[in-house]
């Protein structure tokens, strides 16, 4: 579904992302993990194209390089962005709305606002509440929830668990699998290297802009550098 082939990023002279080539199938989760500053929410944006890349190719079906941002959520990729980046000044049905901002099927919009409520009951009864007043994990799911009314085929999250709780993040992951077992294919930046990984059809390390370890998420719980340098186990 995604083919990124030897992209490179720089800010400035700064190499943030170094020769980078993944895959995406239909219908995977795919998780990237690493240390902050690796540049994994570099190569997120670089995807939403809201990052320019110097060199290398990003393929959804065709190239969307010289696509624009809001092109790119019309051809169904998603970005639910680091630290939720909701309305605060507006309600919860009205971000929702905002998801949908480019799409003109009023009816159909109607109906997966009726299938995000569904999947997120807190939001349902928190229709008319401000975005600013919602909790961090209701926050989360907000921002997912906008996401999804896009429509999107292909949805990025970048660091879902950010600032919450332990049984809050363990509901969002639960909500993740959820939308991926509705066909939504995921790509998966976390914090949570073991949460990130127990998910994941497969995975990929990044460290300092480049991939240097990929493979099945399950098993890259059991590889020795990932269990010393990411899961805290020796």
């Amino acid at each position: 579904m995604l083919i990124i082939k030897d992209i490179n990023v720089f800010y400035g002279h700064v190499h943030a992302i170094r020769g980078v080539s993944i895959y995406v199938k239909e219908n995977e989760i795919v998780s990237i993990i690493g240390s902050n500053g690796a540049g994994k929410s570099t190569l997120l944006g670089s995807i939403a194209g809201i990052v320019k890349i110097t060199s290398g190719e990003i393929t959804f079906e065709e190239s969307i390089l010289p696509l624009h941002s809001y092109e790119i959520v019309t051809a169904g990729i998603c970005l639910v962005p680091e630290r939720r980046r909701i309305f605060y000044n507006l309600t919860v049905n009205e971000n929702l709305i905002m998801g949908a901002y480019l799409r003109k099927d009023k009816k159909e919009i109607e109906i997966d606002l009726d299938e995000v409520y569904e999947l997120f009951p807190v939001l349902k009864e928190r229709t008319k509440q401000y975005g600013g007043t919602l909790s961090g994990g209701e926050q989360q799911m907000l921002a997912i929830a906008r996401g999804l009314m896009s429509r999107p085929k292909f949805i990025m999250m970048d660091e879902p668990s950010l600032g919450l709780a332990p049984n809050l993040a363990e509901e969002v992951f639960l909500k993740i699998k959820e939308i991926n077992r509705r066909r939504v294919t995921i790509l998966l930046v976390e914090q949570s290297a073991f949460k990130a990984l127990e998910i994941a059809d497969r995975a990929y390390v990044l460290e300092n802009g480049k991939i240097v370890i990929s493979g099945i998420g399950k098993e890259l719980l059991n590889n020795p550098e990932i269990k010393n340098a990411y899961l805290g186990v020796i």
